[in-house]
């Protein structure tokens, strides 16, 4: 819905429409969440059941504000790396098809998303839970 109210948005290629619709499912992903836990303080009732799968539970919006800020921190500094991150998390892509998409082999890219996990973990442990 986003890329229709866009006048003049073009893509010269497939893989240019990717990361963009990748980074897009971030945006949507993060802002869920956020409406998500500001319903859960003070807005409609939920019943939920004593016995939960720990993978149910919602996540923390101070770490994802904090994982956001690394994915936004890293596009300043290298935005071919997070347009991996945002391809590989949000959009659901193999590494085979980044490297398709990319031009490139699949080594090459798992070479680039190694050092896209260590550079957003580094950003994460230096900025410590509010």
């Amino acid at each position: 819905m986003r890329l229709s109210r866009q006048e003049g948005a073009r893509f010269p290629d497939r893989a240019r429409f990717m990361a963009y619709a990748a980074k897009v499912m971030r945006r949507l992903v993060i802002d869920h969440v956020r409406r998500r836990q500001a319903s859960k303080r003070g807005g409609t009732f939920q019943f939920t059941s004593l016995v939960q799968d720990p993978a149910d539970e919602p996540p923390d919006e101070q770490e994802l504000a904090r994982i956001d800020a690394g994915l936004e921190e890293l596009a300043r500094a290298d935005p071919l790396l997070a347009e991996l991150v945002d391809l590989k998390f949000f959009g659901g892509f193999s590494f085979e098809e980044i490297a398709s998409m990319r031009g490139v082999t699949e080594r090459t890219v798992q070479r680039h998303w190694e050092k896209a996990r260590l550079y957003l973990y580094q950003a994460l442990r230096s900025n410590p839970p509010l």
